[in-house]
């Protein structure tokens, strides 16, 4: 795994929003730093030069404001 971005904060739509500091396509898995799942990335949002992704959560578990967040290769 390797680590993609920071968790920011959850929307009032219920997703967990992601700063993004790699690139990361829709459909990818978030996990924390745990290795466990915490949703999938739904769309990404903001300017191209700083991305953020909306991430559907999968689990219970939503991470703090300022965990990485990571992905599997």
């Amino acid at each position: 795994m390797f680590q993609v971005g920071i968790l920011t904060h959850q929307a009032k739509s219920g997703r967990l929003i992601v700063k993004l500091t790699q690139e990361v396509r829709p459909g990818a898995f978030i996990f924390d730093d745990g290795g466990r799942k915490l949703g999938k990335v739904i769309e990404l949002i903001g300017p191209v030069k700083s991305p953020y992704a909306s991430v559907a959560i999968v689990s219970g578990r939503l991470g703090k404001p300022g965990d990485p967040a990571f992905v599997e290769r």
